[in-house]
């Protein structure tokens, strides 16, 4: 179930008792909790939510309060974050799912219980995730495609009664990664900036919303497997302007190199674009824009310049020479070697 179909059965009050809401997007895991949230009036939820870390509580505890009646309501609402327990890492202690076990079978009927795991995968052996997954209601909260992203944006968009034109709305997912939390984050700008007008620009994109680091190293592995020595070199020394650590910087290059050739040899494999995000746990749209660039070039470069710039990280790490002094040499070494 998505986000759209969950808020559409909460007004036409068809509640479940139980509902699993799995995923990684922050943005869209924090829509859902507040849409549950609306299920107990404003008056009641101090008596009848109870909110939950299940890192930081018992499991005892969570069956208490699901168990619990509600106080002077009809409902009582009762959110699990962090649900680790459903997922393949090793726990502090050991928990005791017996208890939740039963309560899946027989669950309060006055009583919503709301269990948030925001991770990419559970860990689908564990009886208790088969059970939740049979049992349970099922929100879907993965990281959303390109297109769901705009999607949301523009309904964002409109309700507030603005319009962003196709270049603003290029410019901003550009800018974001696509990430659905940081856009959500920067329209508030956006929307002070264009009152008058009620029109979001690329002008007022390029001005207010800062490209994110991913997008500036992607544009600087562009531009050196290009061998634009100069506007690599150039972005570079931005980033070193804006303080941004060089290990950071590094560290990120590796990570984007290490995606272009996990990408490219995924797609040679017969990976859709959509398999590769999910084999890889990364964000569709870092999949799209990683395949696009590394069908360009062979497999060879890309390693050369994965491994030049792990001999980077080791200098950064056990000598004190100048950092941009590294990365420029690193620069013509690479350009150097036959290029596709």
């Amino acid at each position: 179930m998505k986000i759209n179909e969950l808020s559409k059965n909460i007004d036409n009050q068809r509640i479940d008792p139980v509902y699993l809401v799995q995923g990684n997007d922050q943005y869209l895991q924090e829509k859902v909790e507040k849409a549950l949230l609306s299920i107990i009036p404003d008056d009641q939820r101090i008596m009848n939510v109870g909110i939950l870390d299940f890192e930081q509580t018992t499991m005892s505890n969570i069956l208490n309060e699901v168990e619990s009646a509600p106080f002077f309501g009809e409902r009582r609402l009762v959110i699990v974050r962090n649900a680790k327990f459903l997922t393949g890492e090793r726990l502090k202690q050991k928990v005791d799912l017996d208890g939740l076990v039963n309560y899946l079978n027989h669950p309060e009927p006055t009583t919503v219980m709301v269990i948030l795991a925001p991770y990419a995968k559970l860990d689908g052996r564990k009886k208790i995730v088969k059970d939740l997954k049979t049992k349970a209601t099922l929100i879907n909260t993965d990281s959303p495609s390109e297109n769901e992203v705009r999607g949301y944006v523009n309904s964002d968009i409109e309700h507030n009664g603005y319009q962003i034109d196709n270049n603003g709305m290029n410019l901003l997912i550009s800018r974001t990664d696509a990430n659905l939390a940081t856009i959500m984050n920067e329209l508030p700008k956006l929307y002070l900036y264009g009152v008058d007008s009620k029109m979001i620009t690329e002008q007022a994109v390029s001005e207010l919303v800062p490209q994110s680091l991913n997008q500036n190293v992607f544009d600087l592995i562009n531009a050196l497997l290009n061998s634009n020595i100069k506007k690599a070199l150039d972005i570079y020394a931005d980033l070193m302007v804006l303080q941004e650590q060089p290990l950071r910087i590094n560290a990120a290059l590796l990570s984007q190199f290490r995606l272009l050739i996990q990408s490219k040899i995924l797609s040679e494999r017969g990976f859709s674009q959509g398999k590769v995000a999910e084999e890889l746990k990364v964000h569709p749209y870092r999949v799209k824009l990683a395949l696009q660039t590394s069908r360009r070039f062979n497999l060879e470069r890309l390693e050369a310049g994965y491994l030049g710039l792990v001999d980077i990280e080791h200098q950064l790490k056990s000598t004190t020479r100048d950092p941009q002094g590294l990365f420029e040499l690193f620069l013509v070494k690479f350009n150097n070697k036959k290029k596709i």
